[in-house]
This record gives C-alpha cells, sequence and structure tokens, in this order.
C-alpha cells in the first residue's frame, strides 16, 4: 500500500470495483472450465451423484461381514447391470417403434382429413390443418413425380453429376464409425472408475473435504458433513425410487390404454422426471403423438392426456412430501436458472443433472461456513430472519404486505406470539438504528406511522385459533417463520370472562398502560394493550408526555393493574420515581414494567426488586401471564 494518503484513498475506493471483476472472471473461468472439460466433469459428477444412491448399499452389505472391495464391486456391477439392461431395452423398444411409424401415416392422414372437415367454418383453424397438410406433402414427396418442364433434372436442363473419390484415409473411416460408439463406452467406462473408487476412498474423501472445510472445529465440522453425506443419500435415493415408481405406473398405464411401446415411454417418463418442473409434460409429448398416430378416434389420446395429468400430481403433491419433505430446499428460481445453466454448458444430460448438483451445493452451503452464499443464492430459506423482513418493510413504508404476512401467520399462531417473535423483535432492530443514530426524524416517523398502521390493522383480525394447531399457512418465508418460533405457550389460549374475575378487575378497563418518550414505544404499548384486551382485561394507553402534562385516566378507582413499558434506556431511577408515584396516585394498585428486551432471570429479579415493581417481564407473554394471575388473585 503506497503511502501517500490520496493513492491510499483511491485505491481504497476502487476495491469493491476489483474485487467485482474479479468474482465475475472467477465465473466466468469456472463456467469455460465446465464447458471445456465436460467429457471429464460429466462422468465424474454422475459417478459422485451414483455413490449417494449405492452408499446404503454397501453399508448393508458391510453390516453382514462381506469386505469392502467385494461389497463395492457387487454393488457397482449390479448397478450398472441394470442400467444396461435398460440402455439395451430402450434401444430394442425405439427401434421397433421407429419400423411400426410407417404403419400409422395412414391413421394420421385421415385424422388430418377429418380435422380439416371439422374446422371447415374456422378460417384459423382450417388454415393451420392446411399447413400441416401441406408440410406433410413437402416432408414425403411423391416417388413417382417427374421434374416439371424446364426445371434442373428435366430433359431439357439435365444434372450433371459428378463422382468424386472419397479423401477420408482407413484411419478416418474407422474414426468415423468407431466415434459414435467408443465415445458413449469411454464415458461409461469413466463413471464406473470414479464410482468404484468413490466408494472405495469414501472416508478419505471425507477427511479431505473436513481439511478443505476448515478443521478448527472437528467434531462440528465432521457432524455436517456425515449429516450432509446422509442427507443427500436419502434424497437421491428417495427421487430415484419415485421416480422408477412413476414410470412403472406410467407404463402399465399406457399399456392398459393400448399405447404401443409402453415400456419406451415408461422408461422415458422415469428419466425425464429428474428435469425440474417440465420434465413429466415433455415425456408426455411422445405418448400423445403415438396415440394420436394409433387410434383413429381421440380416446386413447384423452386416456393418455389424462393418466400424465393425474400421475404427476399424485407423485409431485402427495408422495414426495411423505419421502422426502415438502421441497427439495431450493427455490424455484434457483431451479430454473440451474436447469438453464447446466443446459448450457452440457447439454440434455445437464439438464438431467440439473436439480441433484444444485441440491448438493445447498447442502454444502447450509453445512461448510464458506460457503454459506450459495445457501443464500439457492435456497428456499428466507434470506432474512422474520423480524429483519418486518423491520426492512417499515423502512420501506410498505404496511401492508407486513399486514398480510402477519394475516397468514395468524392463521397457525396466536397473536400475542407473532408481537413478541417478530414484530417486538423488530422495533428493538429499529431501537438500535435509533440509538447509533442512523435514523433521521422523516424516517422515524415513516416506521413509527407504518408500526401503528401494523398493530392497528392485525388488532381487527378475529382470534378463535386453537392452541397448538401445526397448520400451515402462507408463503415459504411465513411458513419458515411459523417453523422457527416454535408453538404458542399455553398462557394465549386464556381468556379471562367478566363473571370469573373479582369486582375490582370487573371495570370496563381495569388496566392502564403506559408508555414511554421514545419514538417506538407507543407501537410497543399499544400492542401490549391489545393484548391484554384480547384476553379479556380492557386497557386504556397513555404516555408519559400525557401524564407530566396532567392528563389521567377516566377513572382512576377502576384501574387494578399499572404496565410502564420501555423499549429504548431509560434511567433506573426515573423508573424507580414512576412506579412510587403509580403507588401514591391508585392505593393497593399492582404494578408491571416490561422491559422488551432479553435479560438473564437473576438479573430481572435484582432489577424488579431495586424499581420496587410488583413483576418485571420481558415480553409480552410474560407480561400477559403476569396480568391473568393477578386478576385470578384479585
Amino acid at each position: 500500500m503506497s503511502d501517500d494518503p490520496i493513492t491510499a484513498r483511491l485505491l481504497r475506493q476502487a476495491m469493491p470495483v476489483f474485487t467485482t471483476l474479479a468474482s465475475c472472471l472467477l465465473v466466468i473461468t469456472i463456467a469455460a472450465a465446465l464447458y471445456l472439460g465436460r467429457d471429464v466433469f460429466v462422468p465424474v459428477t454422475l459417478a459422485i451423484l451414483l455413490s449417494f444412491v449405492l452408499v446404503p448399499g454397501v453399508r448393508l452389505l458391510r453390516r453382514i461381514r462381506v469386505p469392502r472391495a467385494l461389497a463395492v464391486l457387487v454393488v457397482v456391477l449390479t448397478a450398472f447391470g441394470a442400467l444396461l439392461g435398460v440402455a439395451l431395452l430402450i434401444a430394442n423398444e425405439t427401434a421397433q417403434l421407429a419400423s411400426d411409424l410407417p404403419r400409422y401415416q395412414v391413421t394420421m392422414r385421415e385424422k388430418i382429413a377429418s380435422l380439416k372437415e371439422a374446422t371447415a367454418g374456422s378460417g384459423t383453424l382450417s388454415r393451420m390443418v392446411d399447413m400441416v397438410q401441406d408440410l406433410s406433402a413437402e416432408l414425403q414427396p411423391d416417388p413417382n413425380a417427374t421434374p416439371p418442364e424446364g426445371s434442373a433434372g428435366s430433359l431439357a436442363h439435365p444434372l450433371h453429376v459428378q463422382i468424386a473419390t472419397a479423401k477420408a484415409g482407413l484411419l478416418g473411416t474407422l474414426g468415423a464409425v468407431a466415434g459414435p460408439i467408443l465415445h458413449p463406452l469411454a464415458t461409461t467406462g469413466l463413471i464406473l472408475i470414479f464410482t468404484i473408487f468413490i466408494l472405495l476412498q469414501r472416508e478419505d474423501l471425507r477427511n479431505r473435504a473436513i481439511r478443505l472445510a476448515g478443521s478448527g472445529d472437528l467434531r462440528r465440522t465432521t457432524a455436517a458433513i456425515d449429516d450432509a453425506v446422509a442427507r443427500l443419500s436419502r434424497f437421491f435415493l428417495a427421487q430415484l425410487v419415485l421416480n422408477i415408481a412413476f414410470g412403472l405406473v406410467i407404463g402399465l398405464g399406457l399399456w392398459w390404454i393400448g399405447v404401443p411401446n409402453p415400456i419406451l415411454f415408461g422408461v422415458l417418463a422415469a428419466i425425464m422426471r429428474f428435469v425440474p418442473y417440465i420434465g413429466a409434460a415433455i415425456s408426455a409429448l411422445l405418448p400423445l403423438i403415438v396415440a394420436a398416430a394409433v387410434d383413429p378416434g381421440w380416446s386413447m389420446v384423452i386416456a393418455t392426456a389424462i393418466l400424465f395429468v393425474v400421475v404427476e400430481p399424485i407423485a409431485g403433491h402427495v408422495v414426495e412430501p411423505l419421502l422426502y419433505g415438502h421441497s427439495t430446499g431450493l427455490s424455484p428460481i434457483a431451479v430454473i436458472l440451474a436447469a438453464t445453466l447446466w443446459a448450457f454448458l452440457w447439454g440434455p444430460i445437464g439438464l438431467v443433472l440439473a436439480t441433484p448438483i444444485t441440491v448438493c451445493l445447498v447442502v454444502l452451503g447450509r453445512h461448510i461456513e464458506r460457503l454459506w452464499y450459495l445457501d443464500v443464492i439457492l435456497g428456499d430459506r428466507p434470506a432474512l430472519s422474520p423480524p429483519e423482513i418486518f423491520y426492512q418493510r417499515m423502512l420501506a413504508g410498505d404496511p401492508e404486505e407486513a399486514i398480510d404476512q402477519g394475516r397468514m401467520f395468524l392463521k397457525a399462531r396466536a397473536l400475542v406470539t407473532y408481537y413478541d417473535e417478530v414484530v417486538l423483535a423488530g422495533l428493538l432492530m429499529a431501537q438500535e438504528d435509533l440509538s447509533r443514530g442512523t435514523l433521521d426524524r422523516t424516517r422515524q416517523d415513516e416506521v413509527g406511522t407504518a408500526l401503528r398502521a401494523v398493530v392497528a390493522r392485525l388488532g381487527t383480525v378475529p382470534a378463535g385459533r386453537t392452541i397448538g394447531s401445526s397448520a400451515s399457512a402462507g408463503n415459504s418465508e411465513t411458513s419458515a417463520a411459523i417453523a422457527a418460533i416454535g408453538p404458542d405457550r399455553q398462557v394465549a389460549a386464556v381468556v379471562l370472562r367478566p363473571e370469573d374475575l373479582p369486582a375490582r378487575w370487573r371495570a370496563a378497563r381495569p388496566v392502564l398502560c403506559v408508555s414511554s418518550r421514545g419514538p417506538f414505544d407507543e407501537a410497543a404499548t399499544a400492542m401490549l394493550g391489545q393484548i391484554l384486551g384480547r384476553h379479556g382485561l380492557g386497557a386504556q394507553v397513555m404516555s408519559m408526555a400525557e401524564l407530566r402534562r396532567g392528563e389521567t385516566p377516566d377513572d382512576l378507582s377502576g384501574i387494578a393493574l399499572v404496565c410502564f413499558s420501555y423499549l429504548e434506556p431509560v434511567s433506573l431511577s426515573q423508573i424507580r420515581l414512576n412506579v412510587r408515584q403509580a403507588r401514591r396516585a391508585i392505593p393497593g394498585v399492582r404494578v408491571l414494567v416490561g422491559f422488551w428486551r432479553e435479560r438473564d432471570p437473576a438479573s430481572l429479579d435484582r432489577l424488579r426488586r431495586t424499581l420496587s415493581a410488583d413483576v418485571l417481564v420481558t415480553t409480552l407473554n410474560g407480561a400477559l401471564d403476569a396480568a391473568l394471575t393477578f386478576a385470578k388473585r384479585g
């Protein structure tokens, strides 16, 4: 670094640009390497993914005392034998279908003619049918037709034919003939060798992965790697079993419908289902075309379409969640982006491998700290926590989205839980920004207005959800928030009736909630009063400034509990003074002080005694529990 301060400042300013350019160059280099080295990377990737599927089989043989080398050879050779059998089956069925296609031409011509008659009254459909018929005629010219007079190949203009000798030698001819055969054989051989060695050296590869991931915390890294491998093995094995079952059902269904070559279409359906979103639809195109060519009517086509329309949703939305959860852990955009990228780099095989590869990357991002960005970019988990999302919406001045999220949340959890875990935590973030001086006056007013709108609107959502319900609601962000927060506390289900209360607590509003002077304390105090009111204890909300101006509640004698709410740090002596003034003004009143920040129980009890309060709480659930307890005791 230069000693010149101007040069040093310029270098610091240019550093983000250099970092961005270096990152872009790294991405381009990796993409180029993957594209140019696909003949090596594709077999290695297939071998790694296949090893995840075969690991359970090797472990099973090892449990019955089979030597490792023999167990690996048995499992791998069995798997490759099955794959070879499937490949031969596909080749045989494809050859049979190709030989049968000429027999279906008559049916297709008749079907096109019937379509032309049926669409005679519709100009657009009629033109489409004419176009298809013209294209068919162009693709299949009449061999007996003579070329028109004057055209090339006629008597007036004969064609000049020149015979040229082949320039390719023996090696060129052998290469042209053997190339299409040797390339797939070489790829298969590489996959076989890599799979065997990956399974044989699995522990050594794991140790190297731990070293690369960082061995500072060996126990944590080992547990993370083992957990990731186990999860991937279960996921890929479950996906393989599901896709095989899908292909089997499709094959049996097509056989029952009467579509020719159902085995071929069943195998293709099982393979294509590895392609996300559109794989099943692509696998349905060829059976639909063959059904249209075979059946003079339309019943076979309709039955084939119904088969795919029924089986795919059942497999995707019923069976998949039972096997490996409700999702692969990938965001939909990441799946589409990965499919596009890998198809561009590796062709059709990349399209099939896109989802498995991306799942591996997401698992690495979740378990290896250095690769955390992979989970953020590709995973389906929210990038921000629920309080961060809420506070971001408040900063953006968009309370409507936060209100919608809150309503979806309230389908599965109580309002007091949402306020505690999301809104109050977001308020603390706002208070911290305020303490650091990063929120100007205008932004404070905008955030405060948005907060008041959220609290007012959510307070109108009717209660009545059953405590302990596991209902899932809303989008992925809401579902993740519900899962992270956990169940409601039991106090959220308690609602007191007037006849259950002592005489002093039967006033219309027996609780007085007093907010501190901070700009966000008003929202926290409003939430507290709203929660108490929903559980049978009417509350009136006032600010400390109103009390100091001489404004007092309507009926001091009807107040049984005073709640002081503090979001920002305040002088303890001032709080103690407020508590004493409340006791003097309302003899026999209970006093609750809410410090809406986490504290350990020991320091909380010492602080309560210092303030001379009846109870000191840090959560709205705790405040609700204390208020209900006071009300029951009288």
